[in-house]
């Protein structure tokens, strides 16, 4: 007679290798298929991103129809009308009431951020000049302000190059160009000052760096949804996006896009945004405006 317990033997055991392996063949096709339907969506509108990482989450399956610019042309073409929405820094649609702000999707931090720091070799209180990367007004801002509520108001000049940020002893940086600063071999005698540790270390409060910008005289309704959409999918997909990418290395990319940076605008954000508001409204002579969120 054979042994009964033949019939209860299970399959052979995967390891972890083989269990990944086969979960990425099976939900290749569906990733592919919401990919294609995201990319026909976006028919008619005329979008734009900045080229940098950690945008990529916000725009997964719209990469083909997107045009990737640096924020101040992108700002540009959306007051030229030459674009529909722009993932911008949210001081354009507080210096400008002429936006809508989508709600529930922005570049946020909640602490350290990594990637927006002062590279500074004298004390915070001592400073006289900052050479600054301007590619981003909220982060420039933020520097301004965090500085003002010190009481030290040092001149800020222009960075020349990125190649020229380790030539000059304290130097604003932002995005992958700051990432590219701290994987560097560290061959200088810089501190670092996170921004965005700073900002919570003030308020306790996460800070929102960059939104959808989006033209207030257009019927946007269906390309919020599309940007919701693919916000929705570069989050369920966060883990692919992490090992596929070839930008820095792979545990800056889950260090950076799983922990530093988070993708929700919700009430704690717009706390911060307000606290942001209030503080630019303290140090500058420009009128500051309320965004304007829609759904």
């Amino acid at each position: 007679m054979s042994d009964p317990s033949d019939k209860l033997r299970l399959a052979p055991m995967e390891t972890t290798e083989e269990l990944a392996h086969r979960f990425a063949r099976e939900t290749r096709p569906v990733i592919l298929q919401r990919e294609a339907d995201l990319s026909d969506s976006i028919d008619g509108f005329r979008i734009g991103s900045v080229p940098h990482l950690n945008a990529v989450p916000l725009t997964r399956g719209l990469e083909e129809q997107i045009t990737f610019l640096p924020p101040s042309q992108l700002a540009e073409k959306l007051r030229a009308g030459e674009l529909d929405a722009a993932l911008l820094s949210v001081t354009e649609s507080l210096f400008n009431d002429t936006y809508d702000v989508l709600d529930g999707v922005g570049i946020s931090s909640l602490g350290e951020v990594k990637s927006v720091f002062l590279a500074h070799r004298q004390p915070i209180d001592q400073l006289r000049e900052i050479y600054c990367d301007t590619a981003s007004l909220a982060s420039f801002n933020l520097l301004k302000v965090l500085l003002a509520e010190k009481g030290i108001t040092p001149v800020f000049k222009p960075l020349p190059s990125y190649q020229a940020a380790r030539t000059v002893d304290n130097v604003f940086l932002i995005g992958d160009h700051a990432l590219e600063f701290l994987l560097a071999p560290r061959e200088h005698d810089y501190e670092i000052w996170d921004l965005g540790d700073a900002w919570f270390e003030l308020t306790g409060l996460p800070f929102v760096y960059a939104v959808w910008t989006l033209r207030r005289n257009l019927d946007h309704a269906p390309l919020r949804r599309i940007l919701r959409n693919a916000k929705s999918f570069g989050l369920e997909t966060l883990d692919h996006i992490i090992s596929s990418r070839t930008e820095f290395t792979h545990d800056l990319r889950k260090d950076y896009l799983g922990w530093h940076i988070h993708f929700h605008l919700g009430a704690d954000e717009r706390r911060g945004l307000a606290k942001f508001i209030e503080l630019l409204r303290k140090h500058n002579s420009v009128p500051v405006h309320e965004p304007r969120f829609v759904w």
